[in-house]
């Protein structure tokens, strides 16, 4: 049976601060993308397991009600199939909900660079100091 628990060890894949430096979002997105994807691919994982745990519970139920077993087994293990079902069906949204998510981060990731690479490259090569973003705002 699949592991509830985060195999991440529970830490933030990108956290949450105050560094808004264009390579250090760079970073937090690539980050977050690739929990993303990585949770996607586990989802899916999920959704077979629970998948193959229904069809097993209505096999299970079918040879109850073969072997001649109280009904009320049989109606119990049919419960127990038909909820796992749904389930699947939920987490199957999950897996879904994640992957586009996973994919507008690489999106936005992208335009962030389109956006914004070329002016950190500016000035990333300059030799004198240059105002931090919003400094004229003040």
């Amino acid at each position: 049976m699949s592991d509830p628990a985060p195999s991440g060890g529970g830490a933030a894949p990108a956290p949450a601060d105050d560094d808004n430096r264009y390579k250090a979002v760079q970073a937090k997105l690539m980050s977050l993308g690739r929990a993303l994807d990585d949770a996607g691919l586990e989802l899916e994982a999920l959704v077979r397991s629970v998948r193959a745990n229904a069809e097993r519970a209505q096999d299970v139920a079918r040879d109850i009600a073969t072997a001649g077993l109280d009904a009320k087994f049989v109606d119990l293990t049919s419960n127990v199939s038909v909820a796992l079902g749904g389930a699947a069906v939920q987490v199957k949204k999950l897996a879904d909900t994640s992957q586009e998510t996973a994919d507008l981060t690489h999106q936005t990731r992208r335009k962030h660079s389109k956006l914004y690479g070329a002016l950190d490259e500016i000035r990333s090569n300059r030799r004198e100091k240059t105002p931090r973003p919003g400094f004229f705002n003040r």
